[in-house]
């Protein structure tokens, strides 16, 4: 898994962002219960996630902007 670029994500429709928006939101639980529960897991997919979410967050938002406008 490399570090998610924002031009992966650009070109998406709204309904794919929001579902991806709840697909990462779940990983990332998922990786913080893994964290809390001392299972093995790999550290940095927690920042690669909290990057996605950050990315598809302002993406939404850049698009609510154009839309109003």
């Amino acid at each position: 898994m490399n570090v998610p670029q924002f031009s992966d994500i650009i070109l998406l429709s709204e309904t794919e962002i929001f579902n991806t928006l709840l697909d990462t939101e779940t990983e990332l639980f998922n990786l913080r219960f893994k964290k809390a529960t001392k299972r093995n897991f790999k550290s940095h997919e927690i920042k690669y996630a909290k990057r996605r979410l950050a990315q598809l967050k302002t993406l939404l938002t850049i698009n609510k902007k154009t839309k109003d406008s």
